[in-house]
């Protein structure tokens, strides 16, 4: 690959706002965090660049139980092999561990597979935010070949041939098993699969004993360093889009550039969106390694390093490191109602 120029060059303003303010610290939120974590003990955190996910949602039940089905349906595959639940294990984070997932015929994918949980609170789905909806992402693994490698045809075709499905399908929707229903309800219960009440949510909500002082100083680093940039909101992350190597080329260090590394560009075409991708959320992040896009960090640690460098153009110290992945690991949640 070629070099390139400095990637603020390529930023629009507004990357480069954020990458100002990653360089100062993010004084805002450095003298925010610098006062009493509750001014008013026992109540609620405020001003802060975090909240907590909503302890529940109002959703469809029967969408929800149909798409909960339909979400461990290996029918949704070619050969029948792969479901949803094979790449979002939901025992794992809500992903499988892997660098890149296996779909039919043993095909190696192309990217790194994010985690299902919290995806409803995303702004767009997939790394290269190419889906707007979760409706609209179910498209992409039932259609991709190295993934379910089906068609809607066949989907449908197998489903109408199951009895239950049949009458499931007739009792919630009056034209019975269509493309748009199928999607319908697996985005709905996607959208259930949110992981409130983590320790964290519970020290914003004014229970300062949740977090340990080691944890809420690593809250603090978070905060000063300027993660919270990028990373805040109720999903910690998953409501903007960022280059990675704001800072520093990360592609040029790493070698090896695929068209999965372009990002956004492979959505819009433009050469601001090369390199371009969605900030993750960090809800269950120590629950949802390897990290990044590539799958290229394998610890929480080496992910946190390697942010610090590429984004923020800081070199963390080992303890600011492992301080920050104290707190991050307080924002594993709860799945109905246990512990993850």
């Amino acid at each position: 690959m070629s070099s390139r120029r400095n990637p603020l060059y390529f930023l629009p303003l507004n990357r480069i706002f954020l990458a100002i303010l990653a360089l100062g610290g993010l004084a805002c939120w450095a003298a925010d965090a610098s006062r009493p974590p509750h001014e008013t003990p026992g109540l609620p955190l405020t001003g802060e660049p975090i909240k907590p996910i909503p302890l529940q949602i109002d959703l469809d039940a029967r969408k929800v139980a149909l798409g909960r089905g339909l979400f461990f349906e290996p029918k949704l595959s070619h050969d029948n092999t792969v479901s949803c639940a094979s790449c979002h294990d939901l025992r794992k984070g809500g992903c499988d561990g892997r660098v890149r997932s296996f779909g039919i015929n043993n095909a190696n994918g192309k990217i790194n597979t994010p985690t299902v949980f919290n995806s409803g609170l995303n702004f767009k789905q997939f790394w290269d935010g190419r889906a707007s909806s979760l409706e609209e992402q179910v498209d992409g693994p039932v259609l991709a070949s190295d993934e379910m490698g089906s068609t809607w045809d066949e989907v449908v075709g197998k489903l109408r041939a199951t009895p239950r499905y049949v009458a499931s399908f007739k009792e919630i929707f009056r034209d019975g098993i269509q493309p748009g229903n199928i999607k319908k309800v697996i985005a709905e219960f996607e959208r259930s699969l949110i992981t409130p009440n983590a320790r964290f949510d519970k020290f914003l909500r004014g229970d300062d004993s949740a977090l340990s002082a080691k944890e809420k100083e690593g809250y603090r680093k978070f905060k000063s360093y300027g993660c919270t940039s990028c990373h805040q909101g109720v999903n910690v992350g998953g409501n903007m889009f960022e280059t990675l190597g704001a800072m520093a080329d990360y592609f040029a260090a790493r070698g090896n550039v695929t068209q999965a590394d372009y990002g956004r560009f492979n959505v819009t075409g433009r050469e601001e969106d090369r390199f371009v991708f969605k900030v993750p959320s960090l809800r269950n992040v120590a629950l949802s390694g390897p990290y990044l896009h590539d799958g290229s960090a394998k610890r929480l640690e080496d992910a946190v390093d390697v942010m610090g460098k590429y984004q923020l153009g800081q070199s963390l110290s080992s303890e600011d490191i492992e301080d920050i992945v104290s707190f991050l690991k307080t924002l594993t949640g709860e799945f109905e109602g246990k512990a993850l």
